[in-house]
């Protein structure tokens, strides 16, 4: 999939919706702070791909692979329009989506991990657009129309940052194939609360200097240099608000290529 070179974003004009007297109504926002938990919701439109029922794209423009397939994730995955996918930095965030028509549409909303980019279509000229799981998308009816619903096709929605929460996991880190003691290769997994990531650092065995690894694509960081010494230490900034974790140690000196290492960490 072409991942487009675009802005990064930290604040941005929104029109944000409000709840008055039952009904939802548009009204002006100011420029709001990209921040994980959002008070108001804002408008967007959706689709879905894949079967009716279907849990969404195999892998994705995040580089998730076959995560998507299984839970927590399954179901659960989304692909949005650039302005949400940032140039990949958006990967792993979390949204609540929800539609609007009382007479179909369920009060809950149905919450969505980014996985992909939708960056044509409705999901081009700056749009803000999620390009739902059928599965995801049905959730939004009341019981029984999901069918109905997704016979639809685009919706005019509602949505909201969230906190992610991925009970019983911590912080994984995912080492790509090609990795070696000259250029490594590292995807995260399962973020606790933003979800995304703003910058990743990385220190070697021995030493107290961390060193700034490069964002790739997507969910995808790697530093070139070397040779690399395990066992490595890893350190996470957060795009949205700038949380930081260090996982000690997290990679072992004889780590592999296409190996996860699980760190004992989170961040909620």
């Amino acid at each position: 999939m072409h991942l487009p070179r675009g802005y990064l974003w930290n604040m941005i004009m929104l029109v944000s919706f409000v709840v008055v007297a039952g009904k939802f109504v548009l009204v002006e926002s100011a420029q709001l702070p990209n921040r994980t938990t959002a008070s108001h919701w804002l408008p967007a439109t959706a689709t879905w791909y894949g079967s009716p029922e279907g849990d969404g794209s195999d892998g994705g423009a995040c580089g998730y692979g076959s995560l998507v397939d299984v839970k927590p994730f399954k179901a659960r995955v989304g692909a949005v329009s650039p302005i949400l996918f940032k140039d990949g930095e958006g990967c792993g965030a979390c949204y609540k989506v929800r539609c609007l028509d009382r007479a179909i549409c369920a009060r809950r909303a149905v919450t969505i991990i980014v996985t992909d980019e939708c960056p044509g279509g409705y999901c081009s000229n700056g749009r803000t657009h999620f390009d739902l799981s059928g599965a995801a998308f049905g959730r939004m009816a009341v019981a029984g129309a999901g069918s109905r619903l997704r016979d639809r096709g685009e919706l005019t929605v509602a949505y909201r940052r969230t906190p992610c929460r991925y009970r019983g996991k911590n912080i994984a880190f995912h080492v790509n194939e090609g990795s070696t003691d000259h250029w490594l290769s590292l995807l995260v997994e399962f973020e606790d609360g933003d979800g995304d990531i703003g910058s990743m650092q990385i220190r070697q065995a021995n030493s107290k200097e961390w060193m700034e690894m490069a964002h790739v694509w997507g969910a995808t960081w790697c530093i070139n240099g070397g040779p690399l010494k395990g066992p490595f230490s890893v350190k996470l900034t957060t795009l949205s608000t700038a949380k930081t974790l260090s996982a000690r140690d997290v990679i072992p000196r004889n780590w592999s290529p296409k190996a996860t290492y699980t760190s004992r960490l989170n961040f909620s």
